[in-house]
């Protein structure tokens, strides 16, 4: 009974976005099923190293199968400036709800970035027209990658617009596409007039308005993970139907989160959570939908599910490092 070691690069090739997608609609759909535990997340707060550690545990049963696991993760700003290293790292350690064996450890940065962007890809499918060919996004740091990767595993992305003030950021990201897609820069309202728009940034002031996006655009709001981030204009947020993945989440610290607490938006607005959309008690897009929104802010049952794809697939290839954590002769 060994334990699977598995590095960054073990976790990128082995969350493999069609998996990880449909592992995704399933947790979702645990949740609003009601067979999910997810306490919340927790944090440690260090202001001496100007960083703070977050757990996140969870446990999910889909009805064909079942996963348990922890996230832990930091975000430590001064990371890459004083000790070279990333500003967030998480570890993965992935369990067997049966007996409690650690199946798994394995990096959780990579892992964060495939389940968010397989996240935006189930709120696409559901939300976003049909025959969606366009994708716009606002924001090129490592989020925008797994945005377009994982929206074009479910719509036939043709046509891709990123904006950034960091030219040299956009550059990166069109060269890593253009054999892929006919891919430019161009603004916030060129972004957001396609038919998905996902944006990823830090913001706090908005930065997307009501007329910087098309009449049937879909949205997928990513930016936001704390108090006071705010991407989208309220004016945008009150014309669209807004879907969102937790409701505590989400009105603590996703993107409606300041309107919300200013009495902006209230409940009325909030058209459903994602796992209704995936169980069905909730409609997606209609006919008569206009611009929507995916309010995401990120579910350990998430990791949880992901990382059963990873070590799964993994397993069957023979990857990883083997080790002895625990002692079985006890």
């Amino acid at each position: 009974m060994t334990t699977l070691l598995l590095d960054s690069d073990d976790v990128n090739e082995y969350a493999r976005l069609s998996a990880v997608i449909d592992a995704i609609e399933q947790a979702f759909g645990a949740f609003e099923r009601g067979t999910t535990q997810m306490p919340a997340k927790s944090y440690i707060d260090l202001p001496q190293y100007n960083g703070d550690f977050r757990s996140m545990p969870a446990y999910l049963d889909t009805g064909d199968w079942d996963a348990a696991g922890l996230k832990w993760v930091n975000v430590h700003p001064d990371n890459p400036a004083d000790h070279d290293l990333p500003t967030v790292l998480g570890t993965m350690i992935y369990s067997d709800p049966e007996t409690a064996l650690p199946l798994a450890i394995m990096d959780g940065t990579a892992l964060t970035m495939k389940r968010t962007g397989a996240a935006a890809a189930v709120a696409t499918d559901y939300l976003a027209v049909e025959d969606a060919s366009s994708l716009g996004l606002v924001g090129a740091g490592v989020q925008s990658y797994t945005q377009l990767e994982a929206i074009s595993e479910i719509r036939p992305i043709e046509e891709v617009v990123v904006s950034d003030p960091d030219e040299e950021r956009v550059q990166r990201f069109v060269e890593t596409y253009e054999d892929r897609f006919d891919i430019r820069s161009g603004s916030i309202s060129e972004a957001g007039h396609c038919d998905v728009c996902s944006t990823v940034t830090p913001v706090e002031d908005p930065i997307v308005g009501l007329s910087d996006v098309g009449d049937h655009t879909h949205i997928n709001a990513m930016g936001a993970d704390a108090e006071g981030k705010h991407e989208l204009h309220d004016e945008l947020l009150d014309a669209a139907r807004i879907v969102i993945d937790d409701h505590e989440q989400c009105t603590h610290s996703g993107e409606i989160n300041v309107p919300y607490h200013e009495g902006v938006l209230t409940d009325d607005d909030i058209h459903g959570e994602i796992g209704e959309l995936v169980v069905g008690s909730k409609a997606g897009r209609t006919e008569e939908t206009g611009v929507t929104v995916f309010d995401s802010t990120g579910l350990a049952i998430q990791d949880v599910a992901a990382a059963r794809v990873v070590y799964e697939t993994a397993r069957e290839d023979g990857a990883g490092t083997d080790f002895g954590l625990i002692d079985t002769d006890q």
